[in-house]
């Protein structure tokens, strides 16, 4: 076990231009994050939210950044008597611990699903009055509705997108009987910590080449700061029980194609790079059977995501919560190719792809890099 803690003493506000808060509930100030470890995680103990003393829960050791800022616990979620001793006295739980969509069918049914049923009987246990559990948009599937409002049918597609529905299920089943359960669904969060896919994009700008997109990427895709993800949590955690207990998108508001936003990193990079194009129906077989002989991390539902837009409404959101995001999909992109420039020498110490924080195995498509 890992312990340590800092009280907040700042007033720094860190997020959104300001969430609306009418009637307030009252702060929180035991917060318990789950994959606390993980990106969004050591975002959000990172965050300097004076009324929140955190306390985190993952299987890896805490990272160097906030390893002071919270007291620590190394813990499977899907151990529910440890959880329920680190969830005692606690005013509120942020689920977001989850398997990536690149991990085996069975992990992530188990760490998603079983995951989440053991930390809402964690929480029941432990008389927890609020969680807050961090879903997904993967639920809607591949939607044909753009943009995507929360009341869309949810039609799962892969093992990821299953799990991730069949866990709200559960979260939604414990609001009915009472529980304060907020449940986000955000577009895919890019910031600090994040490496992931997105290595691939940064290694190969960094290195001079240009960049392949199925039909050269013309297609809107929607993503976010995970800054302004953090903002929104925080708005879960302090408004009242009837304005937050509900279901809300959060996304970007301001974005452009793939096409766009990945070029901007190109240019960032300053070695005359470019978004290439290739043609989609090759590109998508291919892409498609290295997936699924696990020899490239591009899995199946981010192949379909490439040749087809990809947003959701945030409106809700932004009526209820006050959500404004403070970046677009441009701004976020090139802020986390900065970090990830400062960076550059830790990043080819290890290649595991199993969080969002280690970069992704390229696998056959490093071998690509020779045309481009």
């Amino acid at each position: 076990m890992m312990s340590g803690h800092t009280e907040k003493n700042s007033a720094a506000e860190v997020g959104t231009r300001g969430a609306r808060e009418p009637g307030a509930a009252a702060e929180p100030r035991r917060v318990v994050v789950t994959g606390a470890a993980g990106m969004l995680g050591t975002a959000l103990v990172a965050q300097d939210w004076p009324e929140v003393r955190w306390v985190g829960v993952d299987l890896r050791p805490a990272p160097a950044r906030t390893r002071d800022r919270a007291t620590f616990h190394t813990a499977d979620i899907r151990d529910t008597t440890t959880l329920t001793r680190i969830f005692s006295g606690a005013d509120a739980v942020v689920h977001a611990a989850a398997a990536l969509p690149s991990h085996r069918a069975s992990e992530i049914r188990s760490v998603d699903v079983d995951g989440t049923d053991s930390v809402l009987r964690a929480v029941r246990a432990a008389g927890v009055p609020r969680l807050v559990h961090v879903s997904s948009t993967a639920v809607y599937g591949l939607p044909k509705d753009c943009p995507t409002p929360e009341d869309y049918p949810c039609r799962p597609v892969d093992p990821y997108s299953e799990a991730k529905r069949a866990a709200e299920i559960l979260v939604e089943r414990e609001r009915d009987s009472g529980l304060c359960a907020p449940v986000l669904r955000p577009k895919t969060f890019l910031g600090e910590e994040r490496l992931g896919l997105f290595s691939m994009l940064f290694e190969w700008a960094d290195e001079g080449r240009s960049f392949p997109l199925p039909a050269g990427g013309r297609k809107r895709a929607q993503m976010l700061d995970v800054d302004d993800l953090c903002a929104v949590v925080r708005a879960t955690l302090r408004m009242p029980d009837a304005t937050v207990n509900d279901t809300f998108n959060v996304g970007a508001t301001r974005f452009g194609t793939l096409r766009e936003d990945f070029q901007g990193v190109l240019d960032a990079a300053g070695h005359g790079g470019r978004v290439v194009g290739v043609p989609v129906l090759p590109a998508v077989a291919v892409l498609r059977g290295l997936a699924a002989l696990r020899l490239s991390p591009v899995y199946k539902r981010l192949v379909h995501k490439l040749v087809r837009d990809s947003y959701v409404d945030t409106s809700r959101a932004s009526r209820v919560l006050g959500f404004e995001p403070r970046y677009s999909n441009g701004e976020t992109l090139l802020r986390t190719y900065e970090w990830w420039r400062g960076r550059a020498t830790d990043h080819a110490v290890t290649r595991t792809g199993r969080t969002h924080r280690d970069p992704w195995k390229q696998g056959a498509l490093r071998l690509a890099k020779a045309f481009f």
